[in-house]
């Protein structure tokens, strides 16, 4: 047991036991019969306590060896409510665990030996207490007592492990766990989370999330699949916190009760919009030209909209692109007369003098008043004295033919109309001057100022070319929104001072590789200027080159998160993010070594002389093998934390919490999307989530301030799987 030893051996017999029994037997005969040993009462009682202090010792050091070896199997239960996370104002706390050394490495080399298997694995009476649940699904009598050994108590001493699969040995390696804290200044190199499904990845999100909003910071949510769960968790912090009239849900799924966004509404420069707009198209091979030729045109609709002193949105642009003829015959209506007067009466009377004869054969299929502006402002005396860079735009836009035109545009005529068709366009497309619909609009910008906390549901299960179009929209917006802080401050424009100021901005990016572009490396890159910090959250490195379609960018994107969080992965390379930053590490091992030789000496009384004994060497091993972290449980991970320094961490399984004075339409749309998603993100439990029981008397309004203490967080009595691991 002595840090001394060339091998620690904590896997093997607690023989310290037998001098601990030794002591006891000692200190009681010297206590009750002293004279058996010739001492006297007074010497005995002395002599009782020496023994008694040599057992504690020795009981301390065969403890550590019985808790060690316990843990190799089924490590201490770890839960918390959501209301006793722990909370910093200088840290972020990931759960508990411990900083990875060579020492972790020794010890997990010595578990994989065959002579530890008896530590290691279950014991003969668990493995046939398991076999008899097999066998007994059927009979009555049989299913009872199948219930008794699936007991989860520790009065059962065959009780199942929980379901969460993996090497227990990952994290057993060190008993002397701690809460694990990562600085908040380091969060602005951005955390990438990396976990095959349903390892634990939410639950991660949900108590990062929860310490963001309780921190007040603003605090985004990007969710592609719907998580119930997480939206609940997100809403019930916020009213916690105090932050109840600052919380907004977008959701495609449910756009009764979401908020609008124009997600081209907002910009910095105009070109922004087309750019926003045609993201979306292939850029590979041929379909580049069309994207060009589609971002040309709706960068033409865009100015022109502006021009007349109107916001651009999905609806408006869909109608100009498709009846182009309407938006020059209203620019040059509003616009022209202003520049030269008596114009709009001269177009009036080319248009009067037009027919099926003298129509130009390029101009075949378009409306006689467009036609009629062409030919006007093809007179020399006009061209000369008018200058509308604008209308110039318009005019080369129509002056194609209307057959090529269409076609040229047809790729993105589909993803405008998904983006406007149903009740999706009142979300997308959001209508300003209706005083009548109570629904907000957000703005990035208003939400960044006011602190606010928004989950975004993308409905990516129902239909993904929409959610990837809206998700790549909005981080397109917020770049172009940190663009601006980072040079003038959130309160730019606003009276008074501070407009430097540079607010946290906590970006969860949950299945980031879906949303994805070319406008996301920015965001990372550049966005911490902003007081960006984003927490992605993937499966595999695959993913994300797959979904940007280079492995150069992939690279790039990957190389700006200074921060790893790496929970159970199926793809080697993939885990080997992790494992190839970490150096190698000496380890020991040992070499029995046992020689015989014979005697040549005849005249020797001696026949042969034999040897026996344990060689110690070390070997160079890496520190971590990709199968190690590809044989997580789940709820646990590696993290690679300021600069390198690895730590292994687990998560707490989450005590149900009871939620009460929740809106019903909040409700509504959590309980709804459980039954649709049914993600079953908790793992740990082994069995969907059941409904969650609200209290709809008297509901507050999902965007009206409500009281500090509306939600109340409590214990509840259901039970939870015992351990992890």
């Amino acid at each position: 047991m002595s840090s001394n030893h060339p091998l620690e051996s904590l896997l093997r017999p607690a023989v310290e036991l037998y001098t601990v029994w030794t002591c006891a037997g000692c200190a009681l005969l010297c206590i009750w019969a002293p004279w058996s040993l010739a001492l006297t009462p007074s010497v005995g009682i002395s002599t009782a306590a020496g023994f008694a202090a040599l057992g504690a010792w020795r009981f301390r050091q065969a403890w550590v060896v019985l808790r060690y070896r316990r843990n190799m199997r089924r490590l201490p239960r770890f839960a918390l409510p959501a209301r006793k996370v722990p909370l910093s104002r200088r840290s972020l706390w990931l759960g508990k665990g411990f900083k990875w050394d060579a020492q972790h490495t020794q010890r997990l080399h010595e578990s994989r030996q065959p002579a530890a298997k008896v530590y290691v694995q279950p014991s003969v009476w668990y493995q046939r207490a398991r076999r008899f649940e097999q066998s007994r699904e059927r009979g009555a009598v049989g299913q009872h007592i199948a219930a008794l050994l699936r007991w989860d108590s520790m009065l059962n001493p065959v009780r199942p492990l929980p379901p969460v699969g993996g090497r227990p040995a990952l994290h057993a390696v060190e008993w002397r766990e701690h809460d694990v804290w990562m600085p908040l200044g380091e969060r602005v190199g951005h955390t990438l989370v990396e976990g095959t499904t349903r390892v634990g990845k939410t639950r991660l999100a949900e108590i990062l999330i929860t310490q963001d909003i309780r921190r007040g910071d603003i605090t985004i949510c990007f969710d592609p699949k719907g998580d119930a769960d997480l939206m609940m968790r997100m809403y019930a912090e916020a009213q916690k916190a105090g932050r109840g009239d600052e919380f907004y849900i977008f959701h495609l799924g449910w756009p009764d009760v979401s908020c609008r966004y124009n997600a081209v509404g907002r910009f910095s420069r105009l070109s922004e919009v087309s750019t926003r707009v045609t993201g979306q198209l292939s850029g590979e091979g041929n379909s580049a030209a069309f994207r060009q030729f589609a971002w040309r045109f709706v960068n033409i609709v865009a100015r022109a909209r502006h021009a007349l002193g109107e916001r651009p949105s999905y609806g408006q642009i869909l109608a100009d692109v498709v009846n182009i003829d309407a938006l020059l015959m209203q620019y040059v209506q509003e616009t022209l007369e202003s520049q030269m007067p008596g114009s709009n009466q001269q177009i009036t009377d080319i248009e009067g003098k037009l027919n099926d004869r003298n129509m130009p054969r390029n101009m075949v299929g378009r409306h006689k008043r467009v036609v009629a502006i062409v030919q006007y402002l093809q007179q020399p005396e006009v061209i000369e004295s008018l200058s509308d860079p604008v209308l110039d735009g318009l005019l080369s836009a129509v002056r194609y033919d209307k057959t090529y035109f269409d076609k040229i545009v047809a790729s993105l005529l589909p993803l405008l109309e998904k983006l406007t068709s149903g009740k999706i366009a009142e979300l997308l497309s959001p209508d300003y001057d209706d005083i009548e619909d109570e629904r907000p609009i957000i703005d990035w910008q208003q939400i960044i100022r006011k602190k606010g906390v928004v989950y975004v549901g993308l409905d990516a299960l129902s239909d993904f070319e929409v959610a990837q179009a809206v998700g790549n929209s909005m981080f397109a917006d917020i770049v172009s929104v940190a663009g601006h802080i980072y040079k003038f401050g959130s309160e730019d424009g606003l009276p008074g001072e501070g407009g430097s100021q540079k607010l946290p901005i906590n970006l969860h990016c949950d299945e980031f590789n879906e949303l994805m572009g070319d406008e996301f490396i920015p965001l990372i890159n550049k966005g911490g200027g902003a007081g960006i910090q984003v927490t992605a959250y993937t499966q595999t490195l695959s993913d994300i080159e797959a979904r940007i379609g280079s492995a150069a960018k992939a690279g790039q994107v990957v190389g700006n998160f200074n921060n790893l969080v790496m929970l159970r992965v199926r793809e080697e390379r993939t885990a080997r993010l992790l494992t190839d930053q970490l150096a190698k590490v000496n380890v020991s091992t040992r070499l029995m070594v046992s020689m015989a030789s014979d005697n040549a000496d005849v005249n020797s009384d001696q026949d042969f002389s034999s040897s026996a004994g344990d060689r110690i060497g070390t070997e160079s091993v890496e520190m971590l093998t990709p199968n190690d972290v590809i044989n997580l449980p789940k709820g646990q991970a590696f993290a690679l934390l300021e600069g390198g320094q690895l730590w292994k961490i687990r998560m707490p399984l989450p005590l149900p919490d009871k939620t009460e004075d929740v809106p019903k339409d909040v409700a509504d749309i959590a309980g709804r999307m459980r039954a649709k998603y049914a993600t079953g993100d908790q793992w740990w439990t082994g069995v969907m989530p059941p409904p969650i029981h609200m209290d709809f008397s008297n509901p507050p309004s999902l965007h009206e301030p409500v009281e500090r203490d509306a939600v109340v967080v409590e214990d509840a009595a259901g039970e939870v799987s015992h351990g992890e691991g």
